[in-house]
């Protein structure tokens, strides 16, 4: 999708230098950031259809500015993917939760860069571009165009991803769908995540959603659904 405007936040000269140009190559308007404040601000002036965050910055680590992007309404519906030199289990979930779309560990080639930031990119896209349309189950409202959620008629911001997975359950209520059924609805069948990102996913949806999260069930062993009314 060239022309798109793609942030990078990475302390590290040679590894933002190597994105930046693998990103100019493909087309991509690359602005860099060298550190977490400084992410933010270019954030808010450039207004990028995609952060690029490293979690460990020098000043304030990734997680805790996605966590103020995800607060900020002018920011939240910008898509992030989490650069990550750490393996634990702890960092990455915690990413997710906060409403990161993706992550992706150090190191990394190239084209595991280039195919998650499209795939990111294209589901964002396609929510954007749906035709108009309403789905309502039980008190909460799915606005597909609008790309917006109410629950018991208050409003509730999702990421892209969960928003998509909501999206996903709700086209046939009471219908069981297994993780890698999700996971190829709403990532393409060849893009690369686990079927614990869609638990963590999941999770968030049920806690933005309140007691309105009650009927995004879970069926043992096989998947997830969404209680029919």
């Amino acid at each position: 999708m060239p022309g798109k405007k793609i942030l990078i936040v990475e302390d590290e000269h040679d590894i933002r230098e190597l994105i930046s140009y693998t990103l100019e190559n493909e087309g991509y308007k690359v602005f860099k950031a060298a550190d977490g404040i400084s992410g933010i601000e270019k954030s808010r002036k450039i207004n990028p259809d995609l952060i690029l965050l490293d979690i460990m910055l020098p000043d304030i680590d990734g997680l805790e500015v996605c966590r103020r992007m995800k607060r900020d309404e002018n920011l939240n519906n910008i898509p992030v993917i989490m650069l990550t030199a750490k393996s634990e289990d702890s960092d990455i979930i915690t990413g997710l939760e906060l409403g990161a779309e993706d992550y992706i560990t150090k190191p990394f080639s190239p084209r595991v860069l280039i195919a998650r930031l499209h795939a990111v990119l294209r589901r964002k896209n396609d929510v954007e571009m749906d035709e108009d349309h309403i789905i309502t189950v039980h008190d909460i409202l799915i606005d597909i165009k609008k790309h917006e959620v109410l629950s018991e008629g208050k409003s509730v911001t999702l990421s892209a991803t969960e928003f998509a997975i909501l999206s996903h359950l709700s086209t046939n209520p009471g219908w069981v769908f297994s993780r890698s059924q999700i996971i190829d609805a709403i990532r393409g069948q060849n893009y690369p995540v686990t079927e614990r990102s869609v638990d963590v996913q999941v999770l968030g949806i049920r806690k933005k959603l309140g007691v309105q999260g009650q009927y995004i069930e879970t069926v043992r062993g096989v998947g997830y659904r969404l209680k029919s009314e």
